[in-house]
């Protein structure tokens, strides 16, 4: 007989585990199907927490490198270990998985390992191996999550031609290294392996790297990783690729449309990401995928079927570890019968190169299309003392306001631990603060959120350090 449950989550991710635990805290008797081998997903096991993991290693590494003698640290050169830091990725992954385990067995969750497929509407096999085992629940919660897209032409082997995946578990560092995709992934993994001494250049189609962002923070992440050492060809195609046994040559159209051959030992394609639905026979539960593969969901996020739910990156808007997890929290008390809600427009977005950066809200451009009389306010991180201690100048800190109402807009932060910075970004536009309400906050000092309140300061002209 199958076992049954209110409620199946279809993926341990950040989205399906924090789904499966809200549940199970509402009092829903869940289950949680994972085919990978340890719970997290992508993002903890091939994806945001390695990549971070090998960011703040070879980050520090740059740091002491770069700026060790103004700091007063003097010493033998100093190198790079990279199976270390590599073990060390690995050593992270594995607690974090641990203590996923242990958070499934304090709430009582059920978790099958293996592929689930549906057999009906209210009903899943979870296949492992030769073993299947027939689940049934009330409710389904899908969150499947992504896959790295290839190029066509330039399928993944993972030791020349890497994902993201393949680009995380490499055992040397390459000599050089072409990045195709200049987006948040790319510029993050390619500036892992910049920092080890690896050349790395990027291949671009659009005119600016990291799109989503505010043209002026990306205009300056740009010019940062430039003088890094990276290279970027943007407003470029990679047309076509030979693989020899010793080199892989590029094909590329320039911005131009002249052609450059680039030769390299390995190649980053980091053009974006899928939604991953195969195996689950969506189509024995009554769920049609759309042209470009995601779930089409109701502002419930439900999908076709009325019982069956899908978040995260299988369905539309940004791929992130945070909106899933955001996403999964929400449908877990909508199917308890609570009405909660999620403000998309508050949820930050991060690049974790050096300076870092992120935002929250609307861009500048955005703020005038939906019509909207913008006031801005700017203050560099060169006039906060705390950045002048830690020798972290580089970067700004942008706050849009309504002129009418004096609303905070958006806030974009190109500098020093932007990734922490932006919490306060999130709670000032998700509460709709006002600017002179920003401005009035006490920041302790000496501290980098000194320039969130100078930045807000200066939108009428009250600055204290500008």
């Amino acid at each position: 007989m199958a076992k049954q449950f209110d409620v199946v989550v279809v993926g341990a991710g950040p989205g399906g585990y924090v789904a499966a635990i809200r549940c199970a805290q509402l009092g829903l008797k869940t289950a949680c199907i994972e085919k990978r081998g340890s719970l997290g997903g992508t993002c903890l096991n091939v994806g945001c927490i390695p990549s971070k993991t090998l960011l703040h290693s070879t980050e520090l590494l740059s740091k002491i490198r770069r700026e060790g003698k103004l700091l007063g640290i003097e010493g033998e050169r100093v190198e790079a270990h990279f199976p270390r830091m590599m073990e060390r990725k690995q050593e992270v992954i594995r607690s974090l998985n641990e203590g996923i385990k242990a958070l499934f067995k304090k709430n009582q969750i059920s978790h099958f390992a293996g592929a689930g497929s549906f057999s009906s509407s209210h009903s899943i096999t979870v296949s492992q191996g030769a073993t299947k085992e027939e689940i049934e629940g009330k409710s389904f919660i899908l969150a499947t999550g992504s896959e790295p897209t290839p190029l066509a032409f330039l399928p993944f082997d993972e030791r020349r031609v890497l994902s993201s995946t393949g680009a995380l578990s490499l055992d040397k560092v390459p000599r050089k290294m072409v990045v195709v995709g200049a987006g948040v992934i790319g510029v993050e993994l390619g500036s892992v392996y910049s920092r080890l001494g690896t050349e790395v250049i990027f291949v671009e189609f659009l005119d600016r790297v990291c799109p989503t962002l505010d043209p002026g923070l990306s205009k300056a992440l740009l010019s940062s990783l430039t003088k890094q050492g990276m290279q970027f060809h943007l407003s470029s195609k990679v047309m076509g690729a030979d693989i020899s046994s010793k080199e892989i040559h590029l094909q590329v159209e320039t911005s131009d449309k002249s052609s450059l051959s680039l030769q390299t030992d390995t190649v980053l394609v980091s053009i974006g990401r899928r939604p991953y639905t195969q195996g689950l026979a969506l189509d024995k539960a009554g769920i049609v995928v759309d042209a470009k593969g995601l779930i089409p969901v109701d502002g419930q996020f439900r999908a076709l079927v009325p019982h069956i739910y899908a978040i995260g990156d299988i369905i539309d808007g940004p791929m992130l570890a945070h909106k899933a997890s955001e996403e999964g929290i929400v449908v877990a008390e909508i199917i308890a019968g609570q009405s909660p809600s999620l403000d998309y427009l508050a949820i930050p977005n991060v690049v974790y190169t050096s300076p870092e950066v992120a935002s929250v809200g609307l861009s500048e451009a955005e703020a005038k299309n939906l019509g909207f009389s913008v006031l801005t306010g700017q203050c560099s991180f060169s006039a906060n003392p705390r950045a002048k201690c830690s020798a972290e100048e580089e970067g700004f800190v942008k706050i849009l306001a309504d002129a009418a109402t004096d609303t905070i807009l958006g806030i974009h932060i190109i500098g020093p631990h932007a990734s922490e910075l932006i919490a306060e970004g999130c709670l000032a536009f998700s509460r709709r603060v006002k600017v002179k309400e920003l401005s009035s906050v006490c920041h302790a000092h000496p501290t980098l959120s000194e320039v969130l309140k100078e930045a807000a300061l200066s939108i009428h002209k009250k600055a204290i350090h500008k």
